[in-house]
């Protein structure tokens, strides 16, 4: 009997356990012999990545390539991950894929992600697009996008932050190392900018494998007319993003940086830049709706980069009521003071997800900042209480996904 998407669904959440080992997916990959037969460009960092690969891929597209893209996670349903030119992969092909490696996914014991990763490749493989856009799942070394035979015409590296330290390393260097695992002999690394410790590992990493590296750029120019910010980036001049973020101009800088090292081999026109830059913004990334202002940064430096737009979220000096929750192992202790140096209070709450903290584990904090078990409710009572203020929801992609599914089908439909 052929599987549903919605049991497909149930599936990848039974099987999403992290997976840091290589064993069963470089058994699996060799047992299947899987290759990624498209050019690529292959898109790691503790931020940024997701939005520097969407501009990427608009860009290209706009300059009539057929591009592919690998973006995790999935919101709302899986076949969001795997899109070639803005189209997701239909049930149909999603669904027949899985069922055919499905055995080999049991023997193997695969993680969803890796299942997710097989997918996409196979499905690219078939479709043949000129270009794919693959965003690592986290780190590089052993992530499941990181296959040893990987086409990669360049690597890129948007930020290193300390994150995911268990996995990816105790300092700086070594996640950044560990991130750097991307970058394939010979192939090209370009990076945003970094601590000093992190671009000197990776310069030396570049320097063993003969790969030449670039740090991007400065932008210049930066002010924001209504929702669009307008910059200057060598060499064009008036560049516009559709965003209100202006930490999303290190991740436009880096996807125009990109099309100027690739120049000889994928070649865009200008016109092809500005349309590809006017992408609409991802959601969860500044996002507005209303008085309500949803962002899914999850680390303090995404926090850090969020209060640079305090200006913008506050429309003008009004108050902003934060209703914040985030995943277990995300450092909170930092986070929370950045937010409530610029906030009028913080509500804390929590969703339904494994990883998300519960009332338990805000206990150091809840003296300073109250908790709400419901997040609909928390939402609900700081909009009715401060109907001329603003809300901002954050504190991580996937609470802030799950806040939005509330405020845009029940609070503004």
């Amino acid at each position: 009997m052929s599987m549903t998407k919605n049991e497909l669904e149930a599936y990848f959440l039974s099987h999403n356990y992290p997976r840091y080992e290589r064993e069963g997916w470089d058994n699996y990959c060799e047992a299947v012999g899987l290759k990624l037969a498209v050019p690529c460009i292959h898109v790691t960092g503790s931020n940024g990545k997701g939005t520097t690969c969407l501009y990427l891929a608009s860009i290209y597209q706009a300059a009539g390539y057929r591009v592919a893209t690998f973006n995790s996670p999935f919101f709302y349903h899986p076949n969001e991950m795997i899109q070639i030119n803005g189209v997701e992969i239909s049930d149909a092909d999603l669904l027949r894929i899985f069922e055919s490696h499905q055995k080999l996914y049991e023997k193997y014991q695969l993680s969803s992600f890796e299942i997710q990763v097989d997918l996409a490749y196979s499905f690219f493989n078939e479709k043949k697009p000129d270009l794919a856009v693959i965003e690592v799942g986290m780190g590089g070394v052993l992530d499941a996008t990181n296959l040893a035979n990987l086409p990669t015409q360049l690597a890129i590296i948007t930020s290193v932050s300390l994150e995911h330290t268990a996995y990816l390393g105790r300092t700086i260097s070594e996640i950044a190392l560990h991130k750097g695992g991307i970058v394939k002999e010979g192939a090209p690394l370009l990076t945003g900018k970094l601590d000093d410790s992190a671009e000197s590992t990776l310069r030396d990493l570049c320097l063993k494998r003969k790969s030449a590296y670039t740090l991007v750029d400065d932008y210049h120019g930066e002010h924001l007319v209504g929702d669009r910010f307008h910059f200057d980036y060598r060499p064009y001049h008036d560049l516009v993003i559709a965003s209100f973020a202006n930490y999303q101009l290190r991740n436009a800088s880096l996807a125009v940086e990109a099309t100027k090292i690739l120049a000889g081999s994928f070649p865009v026109k200008e016109e092809a830049v500005r349309q590809g830059l006017l992408v609409p913004s991802p959601i969860l990334r500044l996002e507005k709706h209303g008085n309500i202002w949803i962002d899914g940064a999850h680390n303090p430096e995404a926090i850090a980069a969020l209060m640079g737009c305090f200006s913008t979220i506050s429309q003008g000096g009004k108050p902003v009521h934060v209703v914040f929750a985030s995943f277990k192992d995300k450092n909170i202790a930092l986070e929370l003071p950045m937010l409530g140096k610029e906030a009028a209070d913080i509500t804390l709450t929590t969703f339904d997800h494994p990883r998300a903290r519960q009332e338990m584990d805000y206990f150091l904090y809840e003296a300073d900042y109250p908790f709400v078990e419901d997040y609909k409710k928390a939402i609900s009572d700081d909009l009715a209480k401060y109907p001329d203020d603003v809300l901002l929801i954050c504190g991580g992609l996937a609470f802030a996904a799950v806040a939005r599914e509330y405020v845009v089908k029940e609070l503004h439909r």
